[in-house]
């Protein structure tokens, strides 16, 4: 017998000045009335498919059980797949394109499990034109699992092997310096990087940390920043100024109390962001200087 479930954990980048997220989850509960939607968030930046799957990964150790509705899909009405995958021996299913953005949060749950290319249309809706497939496709589809329809129904089985990979910024060492990026910047301007404090742990207790160049290949002028700080547990431990902060996900964030790091150093996601042991000099330094940063060519 299938599982029923009764929650539906949604992703998005539709925002809410449109109708879309209203209209999914319409869908929804047309279909399921009895399951319940968690809106995880919607304010993924338009077609950035690594944002959301970094979001989803992050999210993914606290949501329900249940299915997890994700759509972040530039590639809407082309050739890349609908598909569905389950985890953790069916306590879950991921709903979504097969375009990267599921696949780091289906590894943090554990691996997939069965998988299925969203091809049988009795469970889509009757659909106008190609180009919401969250409100034709997805949003049905994550119904009918609460519903208790066996995902082997949906269409035709994959192999989970298959299904496009997630694009991981993965920190690099250089020259005895880890060379790390923005990876999010929270609606308080905390700048999380991919870099957790396990990884610096060898750098000693003040870190030597260069901000400011950026990874991204935009033409513009920027400051360097070279600054010595101390990892800390909580905002209000650092005091004035910048602070490498360990956030709630275990990752290092700069910071500052009660204000924005981003905004205050003008940094954003795919900005570079390089930590080392202090060199001589370094110590209480705050350093700044004027760099034209030009694209890569």
């Amino acid at each position: 017998m299938a599982t029923k479930y009764s929650t539906v954990s949604f992703l998005s980048d539709y925002g809410t000045r449109d109708e879309f997220v209203g209209v999914v989850k319409s869908v929804i509960y047309e279909i399921a009335p009895q399951c319940r939607v968690v809106d995880l968030t919607h304010e993924i930046e338009p077609f950035d498919v690594r944002a959301g799957s970094l979001s989803l990964a992050r999210c993914v150790s606290y949501v329900a059980s249940g299915v997890v509705l994700a759509v972040v899909d530039p590639g809407v009405g082309s050739s890349r797949r609908a598909v569905a995958v389950e985890v953790a021996d069916g306590k879950g299913v991921f709903v979504g394109p097969d375009n990267g953005l599921l696949a780091m949060a289906i590894a943090l749950a554990g691996g997939a499990g069965r998988a299925v290319c969203l091809t049988n249309t009795e469970y889509h809706l009757t659909s106008p034109g190609e180009t919401f497939a969250g409100r034709d496709i997805f949003a049905p589809v994550a119904a009918h699992l609460c519903n208790g329809v066996d995902l082997s129904e949906l269409g035709e089985m994959i192999d989970p092997a298959l299904l496009l990979p997630g694009v991981v910024p993965l920190p690099r060492e250089e020259n005895g310096a880890l060379h790390g990026e923005v990876t999010w910047v929270d609606r308080f301007g905390n700048c999380q990087l991919n870099i957790g404090p396990d990884e610096v742990a060898n750098f000693g207790e003040v870190l030597r940390v260069e901000i400011g160049s950026v990874l991204s290949g935009a033409s513009v002028n920027r400051e360097q920043v070279v600054r010595s700080l101390k990892i800390v547990r909580s905002y209000d431990a650092i005091g004035s100024g910048l602070g490498l902060v360990v956030d709630s996900y275990g990752m290092l964030s700069l910071s500052v109390d009660r204000g924005s790091a981003a905004r205050e150093l003008n940094i954003g996601q795919g900005d570079l962001v390089i930590l080392s042991r202090l060199q001589e000099g370094d110590q209480n330094s705050t350093i700044t200087t004027a760099v034209k940063i030009a694209p890569k060519r």
